[in-house]
């Protein structure tokens, strides 16, 4: 049986700290201005409320295609809901910024690809699918994870559709690992995009996490018990431009599928590392010396990430941090998702150095896909207003932006 939906939002205050490692008045007026406004919206007097983060990954670029690892982490930005059941058999939603939502749950008919409505009626297909139960509901959505900054705002917007129909309707027994496959279905298939399954499952399970992709079945989620309490996730976002770099992008899975498959197997997980290294110089005239970088990226990128992981249940930051700028120079040399072939903008490489000037002690890489976006600095907490004061004279002040570790996925508070 369902909880009684709030009057009033003073009981949020004890999530804080699990949801944005601070209470704030911020947040107070947030959650405050958010419920009056759904009460106001829908002449309603109480509501249920949601939180899904966006997420970042701290260390392993661009492995996971390949059945690599990652250290994810859910961040303290998020997409906030509130909400009430419905009778009908619909889902509308207002979401601040964007066109309202409304879908039909009685047909499985495609909406347009590349809307948000498109990505509510995956949801629901996707569970429906699964076996699980829909019904309506009626939401206001509110967020602050940026779209275009590489941390993951549809994926945010997915897994909460998913958990609020888990919530109302399936007894919350819908598992972590069950929402991200869902919301990745609702992507890939309805929205159009054809993602993965890291960001979704970083934002489903929070917190700070080791992935592991080398089963194609599900992926292996080890917890990190670390908040980073010391440091300040900041990331920059560049302002480059991600138009026309599809090419890019899908270069570096296919170049690595490619060095695979020259030693017979279909991903780099499939193939032992010395084995690899020893057949190098088998590859002349098969693969690019460049697919042969990214292949050496992949295999040391492994061992980094395992290295960040050990190092931070062992509370041995000075490591830790070394695996993330080793991660980042790896990303530079060999990955090469840095910068864009033969163009002369080079956001990424500009912004890491310049920030690297104001780190302190710190260390920063490429987030994310690369080529443009943003990039992640990681800060001691005493050295933030001095690092945020320097890169302000060459970043505009929104396009920095200090996270915390958010140590919950998505739930219904």
């Amino acid at each position: 049986m369902l909880k009684k939906p709030y009057v009033d939002t003073s009981f949020a205050e004890n999530y804080f700290i699990s949801l944005y490692g601070e209470k704030t008045d911020f947040q107070r007026n947030r959650y405050k201005n958010a419920f009056e406004n759904f009460k106001k919206t829908f002449n309603v007097e109480s509501a249920y409320v949601a939180s899904s983060s966006g997420r970042v990954e701290v260390c392993g670029n661009h492995t996971d295609h390949n059945g690599g690892k990652v250290l994810s982490c859910a961040i303290s930005l998020d997409t906030l809901a509130m909400f009430l059941p419905s009778n009908e058999n619909v889902i509308y939603i207002k979401s601040e910024g964007y066109p309202d939502i409304k879908v039909n749950l009685a047909d499985d008919d495609f909406e347009e690809k590349g809307t948000s409505s498109a990505l509510v009626k995956g949801v629901v297909v996707a569970m429906k699918n699964k076996g699980y139960k829909v019904g309506g509901f009626f939401a206001t959505f509110t967020s602050n994870v940026l779209g275009g900054a590489g941390i993951s705002s549809s994926a945010s917007f997915e897994v909460l559709v998913a958990e609020i129909l888990n919530f109302l309707y399936n007894d919350g027994k819908i598992s972590p690992h069950e929402k991200a496959v869902i919301a990745q279905y609702s992507e890939n298939v309805y929205f159009g995009k054809p993602c993965g399954l890291l960001d979704q499952t970083a934002i489903a399970f929070g917190g700070l996490k080791k992935l592991d992709f080398s089963d194609k079945t599900k992926i292996n989620v080890t917890e990190i018990d670390n908040s980073l309490s010391d440091y300040t996730l900041i990331l920059i976002n560049t302002g480059g431009s991600h138009a026309n770099l599809t090419d890019e992008y899908a270069s570096i899975p296919s170049e690595m599928f490619s060095v695979a498959k020259a030693m017979g197997k279909e991903r780099l997980v499939d193939v032992d590392k010395n084995y690899f290294f020893s057949s190098i110089s088998n590859f002349k005239n098969k693969v690019s010396d460049r697919a042969v970088l990214r292949a050496i990226h992949f295999y040391q990128e492994n061992e980094r990430v395992d290295k960040a992981c050990d190092a931070l249940s062992s509370n041995d930051y000075d490591l830790f941090l070394t695996a993330v700028k080793e991660s980042g120079i790896s990303s530079l040399n060999k990955l090469q998702n840095c910068y864009v072939s033969g163009s002369l903008d080079q956001a990424i490489p500009k912004a890491l150095a310049i920030s690297n000037e104001f780190l302190n002690g710190g260390v920063n890489r490429v987030h994310g896909g690369g080529f443009a976006g943003s990039i992640l600095n990681i800060v001691k907490n005493e050295n933030v207003d001095d690092f945020i004061k320097g890169v302000s004279a060459f970043f505009n002040k929104d396009c920095i932006i200090p996270l915390r570790v958010r140590s919950v996925g998505t739930i219904v508070l």
